[in-house]
């Protein structure tokens, strides 16, 4: 019979037995190379042991770094694999144990390749045009299938042939360009999982520099600091450095060379000969290198390098003067004498070396090579002076001057022939060139060195280049021939000179006579024979036909005077004229008279206008000269200007008239018109222009800002005449008297007397030979139509007797210049020299003056003439005294009865 223990303890085994069961957790084990990945195992009763075992059996420890075990607890365990490869693929197992229970589960653990790339760089570089092969690696397991796509688009191989896909996956272009450059995408396909991956790849195409020169050559010209730019512009891809080189060797930046930023500009300073040459220009980049020569051409301006003064006597020897010069391009060289050349046509150069020769022969010129020489066969002493030597390129021109000395014996030139007479002294001259310039002159008469007993009337003068021997003929005997010798060390040469007498000028001959109103002008040819002396003046001669006596006017000749004007005529009237011509002998016959007749009364002929602009610049003086009155006398000018102001009516004798204000750098056109009694003449007319405006002036540093104490005197002393001025016409004009009553006259003094006080002409008419005399003031200028003479004299105007009020005004002078203002208060002095200024101011012997010569009141007398001399005394007397101008006021201001 069993006991209850014992059905107990079989109980237990039995149970025991049953629960120890062991699962691994994934069942299934795939793991991708390189991917970590752990397993659980679980254990279903209670174990003491859970181990696990690798694929080859062993006991895997725990703690390893590939393969971990770790016991969770008493019922699990974990088995980890860290980035698993593919020789960790087989069957793990998992082994529980308690006591002698045990129980086992395994798991197989398998390893594939996922999509990989192993070498796919970006970016990838290719040169233009190379074959380019774009590397992709992939792997995975099982292999992949390739695709390669381009902007997003997979690339259709067969529509483009340069694209084909390599064994290798590897995508190559053939020829591959610069638009081929971008972005491509290599993507990795596994149908069996349903993996992609893709890897962008960019693609860089270098392109090789390229070199553009817009100018080969470079020319440049040395010796005057120039400098050269050499250019070259480089493309491509990267951006190129460049460089320059010259002779294989790299030029470096210094004081020779300069570069810019990028390199595509160099300059060479301070260009010379030696710089001439070929240069490199060197672009280099990641594609390569590219090179490109340029030429520099040096140019040298011409310089002439030997030329030597020679020295030759006349007509002995050759002589030939040498010229080298240097240059690139090599210089032609000419020859010039002052203004002539030596050559004729086209002149030689150095490639075509050619021989020209002087119209006579004399002058022969040879260039060859770098050298010209001119050769005078028989040199002359005319050939002596400076020989210019040029040398000339396109560059420039060099010019030396080179002097030729001639030796020779005196050479004796002047007039042979001079004319003189008896009692006028003549000069003969003899004037010498000679080198050497140490030259004896001797004059000689009749074998006899003047001046000598005989001759007691010659005279020797000598200068350092002639001699003058002055001669005054008493008699026929003085004249005739004269010697001159002169000598130097080269020779002797001799000169025969004659003295002839002279004669007085032949008649000119008259040709037109063009009539006016009251002038003609008169046309002549000089006098077939001059006496051998020069006309010195014409002597012409006119009256009425039929009647009256000859008037006479004498012209002086300056310059050529071919006519002259005759003035003073009456219209309609017949006249006739001869002339004669005057010389230093003296008056020549007289031509036959000519008959005109002048025309009738008309408008005046246009006066002729002059301008002169004033120192301000915008001020226009305007000057007119009287031409022909018509036979009436001129009783105005009209003066008026185009678009500016009306008229202005302009007295008969007036001469000029200044226009101020006017506008800076604008033109004007002024006109002005001579009016007579029969109506106006056409309008003698004036263009001119003001000057631009100037710009302001700058004060001067250091100036001072107020007046100077000279500049306030001066205008306190305008003032103060101004202020006089204005009383004493205020006088004039209330109570008649004053200063201005004076010297004006009494009130309606005739136009007459107004003209003499302007100073114009006045002509005295004189039966007589004798020229007309003209009376005018220093400014004034006569109207001429030529040089010759005036053609229209002005208005005649008899003189008029001076106001009697003169004579009072200087007889209050001198009564003025005894007074005594302590004694004789202003009030008394009065008109006349009252009684107080005679009785108290003066002493005795100027009253008995001051009585004869003062006028009764209203009763003025001349005072004679014999007393004048005692008035100025007395009057000078006044203005000697410092306050003089004050012992006026009392007589200007108070009424007189003048």
């Amino acid at each position: 019979m069993l006991h209850a223990k014992d059905i107990i303890l079989v109980l237990l085994f039995v149970g025991s037995t049953v629960c120890l069961e062991v699962e691994i957790t994934p069942t299934q084990g795939e793991i991708s190379v390189g991917e970590s990945k752990f397993f659980l195992c679980e254990i279903v009763g209670v174990a003491k042991e859970i181990d696990w075992y690798s694929p080859s059996g062993e006991r895997i420890e725990p703690n390893k770094p590939e393969i971990t075990v770790t016991r969770n607890d008493e019922s699990s365990s974990t088995l980890t694999l860290y980035k698993a490869g593919v020789d960790s693929a087989g069957t793990y197992k998992c082994l529980a144990t308690n006591g002698d229970q045990s129980a086992e589960a395994t798991v197989n653990v398998k390893f594939y390749q996922r999509i990989t790339f192993k070498n796919a760089p970006s970016p990838q570089e290719f040169n233009e045009g190379d074959n380019a092969n774009i590397v992709c690696d992939v792997i995975s397991s099982p292999p992949p299938t390739i695709i390669w796509k381009h902007k997003g688009a997979k690339i259709q191989m067969e529509k483009d042939v340069r694209f084909k896909i390599l064994p290798n996956n590897h995508l190559q272009i053939r020829g591959i360009k610069k638009t081929d450059e971008g972005s491509y995408t290599c993507e990795g396909r596994l149908m069996a999982r349903g993996e992609i991956d893709l890897k962008i790849i960019r693609v860089i195409v270098n392109v090789l520099p390229t070199i553009r020169v817009w100018q080969s050559e470079v020319n440049a010209t040395a010796g005057v600091g120039q400098s050269a730019m050499l250019t070259c512009a480089a493309d491509g891809y990267p951006e190129p450095m460049v460089t320059w080189a010259r002779a294989g060797v790299l030029l470096e930046s210094g004081e020779k060379y300069s570069f810019n930023e990028d390199g595509s500009e160099m300059t060479i300073m301070e260009v010379a000969k030696l710089d001439e040459g070929e240069y490199s220009c060197i672009a280099k980049n990641k594609a390569g290198e590219s090179e490109q020569e340029l030429s520099l051409r040096v140019f040298v301006k011409p310089k002439i390098t030997f030329l030597l003064n020679q020295s030759t006597s006349e007509m002995e020897e050759q002589v030939t003067l040498t010229c080298e010069a240097s240059g690139d391009p090599t210089p032609t060289i000419n020859w010039s004498f002052g203004l002539r050349p030596f050559t004729e046509g086209e002149q030689a150069s150095w490639t075509r070396p050619e021989q020209h020769k002087s119209l006579d022969g004399n002058v022969v010129v040879r260039s060859d090579a770098r050298v010209s020489s001119l050769t005078l066969k028989y040199a002359n002493f005319t050939d002596a002076g400076q020989y210019l030597c040029s040398a000339r390129n396109a560059i420039g021109v060099d010019s030396q001057p080179a002097y030729l000395e001639v030796r020779y014996a005196p050479k004796i030139h002047g007039s042979v022939t001079v004319y003189t007479w008896e009692g006028n002294a003549a000069n003969i001259s003899c004037e010498v060139l000679a080198h050497p310039s140490d030259v004896s002159i001797l004059w000689l008469r009749d074998g006899f060195q003047l001046p000598n007993a005989n001759i007691t009337k010659a005279k020797v003068f000598q200068s350092p280049t002639a001699s003058y021997l002055e001669v005054t003929p008493e008699s026929e005997n003085d004249f005739g021939s004269y010697n001159c010798t002169a000598a130097n060390e080269m020779g002797t040469e001799s000169k025969e000179f004659l003295l002839i007498q002279a004669d007085v000028p032949s008649a000119p001959s008259l040709g037109e006579v063009e009539p006016f109103s009251s002038s003609a002008r008169v046309e002549f040819q000089e006098p077939d024979a001059t006496g051998g002396v020069p006309v010195l003046q014409y002597r012409a001669e006119w009256k009425t036909v039929g009647r009256g006596s000859w008037v006479q006017r004498v012209f002086d000749v300056q310059g050529a005077l071919s006519e002259v004007t005759i003035t003073g005529l009456k219209p309609e009237t017949n006249y006739e004229v001869k002339m004669s011509a005057i010389n230093g002998k003296g008056e020549g016959e007289t031509s036959p008279a000519v008959v005109f007749k002048t025309e009738p009364v008309r408008e005046p002929e246009p006066p002729k206008l002059e301008g002169t602009l004033q120192t301000k610049g915008n001020s226009l003086k305007v000057n007119w000269l009287k031409q022909d009155d018509g036979g009436s006398p001129i009783t105005h000018y009209l003066k008026y200007q185009a678009d500016w102001k009306p008229e202005i009516r302009l007295p008969s004798g007036s001469e000029y008239v200044v226009l101020s204000g006017l506008e800076w750098n604008t033109e004007y056109n002024v006109f002005v018109v001579a009016e007579n009694l029969q109506g106006k003449s056409q309008p003698g007319t004036l263009t001119i222009r003001t000057s631009p405006e100037p710009a302001a002036i700058p004060e001067l540093n250091g100036a001072p800002s107020a007046l100077s104490t000279g500049i306030m005197a001066g205008i306190l002393i305008l003032a103060f005449v101004l202020l006089l001025l204005a009383v004493d016409v205020t006088c004039y004009f209330t109570n008649k008297c004053g200063l201005i009553m004076c010297l004006c006259g009494k009130p309606g003094s005739g136009a007459k007397g107004h003209n003499l006080e302007q100073g114009k002409a006045a002509f005295m008419k004189d039966e007589s030979k004798e020229p007309i005399v003209e009376v005018r003031t220093e400014d004034e200028c006569t109207a001429n139509h030529n040089a010759g003479g005036p053609t229209e004299p002005s208005e005649t105007t008899p003189l008029t007797e001076p106001d009697l009020c003169m004579d009072s005004v200087l007889c209050y002078l001198m009564c003025l210049t005894a007074w005594n203002p302590l004694v004789c208060p202003f009030s008394l002095v009065d008109v006349g020299c009252s009684v107080c200024v005679i009785s108290n101011c003066m002493p005795p012997v100027t009253q008995t003056s001051c009585l004869l010569f003062t006028p009764p009141p209203q009763s003025p007398r001349r005072v004679p003439v014999t007393s004048l001399s005692s008035v100025c005394v007395s009057a000078l007397s006044l203005l000697s005294l410092p306050g003089w101008p004050l012992t006026l006021l009392p007589w200007l201001w108070t009424p007189s009865r003048l």
